[in-house]
């Protein structure tokens, strides 16, 4: 059986104090652009932690400092070759961090966010991602699902497994 070669990655479910979420719009050219929103966070490097990695990202996609250790509330495995460029998949781990509205600007340029295909930063509501019919996508799919049993019943007691 071959091996299957996974990006690590931590993300930040950031919400505001009215329950609003910050999201990062990817716009992946490959084969046609597709876009994404997805939750703040990247890669983590060799030698990092989850938790390093997550707040490195953080500060430089959007410039929040994270304090606290976050809890671990979601966990995403996603195995399908094309899903991130140079792996087999993705693994997602993600962290809640509350805080309060901000405007997001990170210590990224422009230039910089773009080569990472981040083409915008927008504070969602669950209504309104609950009711999206657009071409663009959520990451996860259901996004809207896992967001609101978070804020219904606050942080599990475990990571929650998500699907795409």
């Amino acid at each position: 059986m071959p091996s299957v070669h996974l990006r690590h990655s931590a993300r930040a479910i950031i919400l505001d104090e009215d329950d609003g979420i910050l999201l990062c719009r990817f716009a992946i050219p490959d084969p046609e652009e597709t876009v994404v929103w997805a939750a703040p966070g990247g890669g983590i490097e060799p030698g990092e932690t989850p938790l390093r990695a997550l707040r490195r990202e953080v500060r430089e996609e959007v410039g929040l400092m994270i304090e606290a250790d976050p809890l671990h509330v979601w966990h995403q495995e996603v195995v399908a070759p094309g899903h991130a460029a140079g792996y087999d998949g993705v693994v997602n781990d993600y962290f809640l961090v509350r805080t309060e509205l901000f405007e997001p600007r990170g210590e990224l340029s422009d230039e910089a966010l773009a080569a990472e295909h981040i083409t915008e930063l927008k504070w969602w509501s669950l209504p309104d991602i609950a009711r999206y019919h657009g071409p663009e996508l959520f990451s996860p799919r259901d996004l809207a699902g896992p967001l609101g049993a978070l804020i219904t019943s606050g942080a599990p007691a475990g990571p929650v497994p998500l699907g795409l």
